[in-house]
């Protein structure tokens, strides 16, 4: 399958590596696109460019299911403007919606797109009042933790499930299956 890929969906650039454009800067969220990108192509075939993107379109904390697919969309679109020489471009974005907590992974190549919801965190009833009151989930979980930089790190899922789960693992499962489009050739069937 992966030779299929190498051959047939995008070609490599010149320092011989998939060149690809993660629209984000958050320390998990990059260690999951980079694990995720050498479990699925092999180590050290890819080149991770990490940059800042304005995701003013959305809500600081998007409350839906909708909004968070849409911010990680416009996180991709964003990204191929900056970058449009990249392999692949890669937006996470974490949102809620009723009790959950949960992200939306988007990639896309030039010939298509892929995506995933990662799994979802229940959220207390304490931390939903909070974010009920207008504060963003980081902010709460800062208040509850008295880590700076907890959101950068495990995340409130590693917090809740004492470390079993981190951010970066569980948005790492989200961007492989974001990626079976790319790596199965029935994907590209018409």
């Amino acid at each position: 399958m992966i030779n299929y890929i190498k051959n047939n969906i995008f070609g490599k650039n010149a320092d011989n590596a998939y060149h690809i454009v993660a629209a984000t800067t958050n320390p998990a969220k990059l260690a999951a696109i980079n694990n995720a990108f050498d479990d699925v192509f092999g180590p050290n075939v890819c080149r991770i460019e990490s940059v800042t993107i304005d995701n003013s379109y959305i809500s600081t904390q998007p409350m839906s299911d909708k909004e968070t697919r849409s911010g990680a969309r416009g996180r991709v679109m964003t990204a191929r403007q900056v970058r449009p020489e990249a392999d692949f471009w890669v937006g996470i974005e974490a949102g809620i919606e009723d009790n959950m907590a949960f992200a939306w992974v988007v990639i896309e190549n030039e010939q298509q797109r892929g995506e995933s919801r990662s799994a979802s965190l229940p959220l207390p009833i304490s931390i939903l009042n909070n974010i009920n009151q207008g504060k963003e989930l980081s902010e709460v979980m800062l208040a509850l933790s008295n880590d700076n930089d907890l959101n950068k790190k495990q995340g409130a899922i590693g917090y809740f499930t004492n470390h079993k789960l981190t951010r970066h693992t569980v948005y790492q499962q989200a961007v492989i299956l974001a990626l079976v489009p790319f790596i199965n050739s029935i994907y590209q069937s018409k």
